[in-house]
């Protein structure tokens, strides 16, 4: 059985999307990072730098025991696992989903925490830094609508690499202060994958 550490962070999201897309059967376990749960012991074995999400998989590899962290890690895990098209086998393919999920895991949501924290957690009103966050989330937005002006998905079919984008464009955008509506291609993609049954599953309410 399939263990998910994971909070509702944009991160976390992505891991329960990658999970109930997969078709995997998988159990969630919450760490609530208010209380500091992801400092504890036991977790720390599991992610040794105190990160959501990890996983435990008591069926790995060669049917040993397995535990991994970073998002982008469990994404990759969970769709080669599954063979389901997350993550394609086709070496043609996979170059095209590598570019953007490889985007979405070390550049868009890196930046997009940046923005969030200082439009809305830092606690301190630092004009400068909110207009040049507030430009970068604005510039990714349109990387990613211009994209998609030609392609459905991100690298044309629905795989990890628009799972690893989705959860910063909804939240920034369709819930936050970016206009998604500025954006039409990326509004499409935005509302044609939050339709999809597993999402809900993935997005809703702890």
């Amino acid at each position: 059985m399939i263990e998910l550490y994971f909070w509702t962070t944009d991160n976390g999201r992505k891991a329960l999307q990658a999970a109930e897309e997969s078709g995997l059967p998988y159990q969630r376990r919450p760490v609530n990072l208010q209380k500091r749960e992801n400092f504890e012991p036991e977790f720390m074995k599991i992610s040794p730098g105190h990160k959501i999400p990890a996983l435990v998989d008591d069926q790995g590899p060669g049917g040993e025991r397995v535990s991994l962290c970073e998002s982008g890690a469990i994404l990759k895990y969970l769709a080669e696992k599954a063979g389901n098209g997350l993550y394609p086998t086709d070496p043609r393919q996979r170059v095209k989903v590598d570019q953007w999920f490889f985007y979405g895991s070390s550049t868009f949501t890196p930046w997009s925490q940046q923005y969030g924290l200082f439009m809305h957690r830092f606690g301190q009103d630092i004009p400068p830094a909110k207009k040049y966050y507030g430009d970068l989330m604005n510039d990714m937005f349109g990387i990613l609508d211009k994209q998609l002006a030609s392609h459905e998905y991100l690298a044309d079919k629905y795989s990890i690499a628009d799972i690893s984008c989705y959860p910063d464009v909804h939240i920034h955008g369709a819930e936050g202060a970016v206009p998604l509506a500025n954006f039409a291609n990326l509004k499409r993609w935005h509302d044609a994958i939050t339709a999809r049954p597993a999402v809900q599953k993935a997005w809703a309410p702890i």
